[in-house]
């Protein structure tokens, strides 16, 4: 049986840029929610196998820690000729500075060590895992994902991590070059294109109701 979001549900992540996406996604539904790191709660380790489980690990911390319901996304890019890397070590090959151009240059240096230097041979895709877990143990989990094309060199400055270097299918512009509601906009605002926002619209079906 689903179980309903209602009041205040905590944001299991410390990261800002998928924080302002949740947010935004949130939003519609009048949802209250803050931040693990605006809760002072800690990181927990990511010991996962898979995007999912390392979601449920991030949700479950949250919601004991804070006694609340908590909304966790864990989500990375994969890319085809590198065999399924960086996947759920995403956001650790950008190292402890965050620093995603140099993850970038380092997917770029081994696409070209592998001879991957045209587009048939550079395909990625985004996936995003997304849990809500209650502080009684039930949770919702649910996934998605999007195809896309990679870049060099990286284009554009909006979004976060990987955006600049990922083509989606049938687009003509990077995630980096797409504003906030081109790429995780639901309709009628936008495409509902990206990993996080087609992960969100399962999870709004089964646990959130419109204002």
């Amino acid at each position: 049986m689903h179980r309903r979001i209602t009041g205040q549900l905590v944001i299991a992540t410390h990261n800002p840029g998928k924080l302002a996406e949740m947010r935004e996604l949130l939003a519609p539904y009048g949802i209250a929610a803050i931040s693990a790191g605006e809760l002072g709660l800690a990181e927990p380790e990511e010991t996962g196998d898979s995007f999912q489980a390392n979601a449920r690990i991030k949700a479950v911390a949250a919601a004991n820690a804070s006694g609340l319901p908590a909304f966790a996304d864990d989500s990375g890019l994969c890319v085809d000729a590198l065999d399924g890397a960086p996947g759920i070590h995403s956001a650790r090959w950008a190292g402890p500075s965050k620093d995603f151009l140099a993850a970038m240059t380092r997917i770029e240096r081994l696409l070209q060590e592998r001879g991957a230097t045209t587009p048939d041979k550079r395909k990625a895709h985004f996936v995003s895992a997304l849990c809500v877990a209650w502080p009684d143990g039930h949770v919702e989990e649910v996934e998605a994902r999007v195809d896309g094309t990679l870049v060099w060199p990286p284009r554009g400055t909006a979004g976060f991590g990987y955006d600049p270097a990922f083509l989606p299918d049938g687009h003509q512009r990077t995630f980096g070059e797409m504003t906030s509601i081109e790429k995780h906009g639901l309709p009628p605002l936008g495409l509902g294109l990206s990993h996080r926002a087609r992960a969100f619209v399962k999870l709004a079906e089964i646990c959130l109701e419109p204002r």
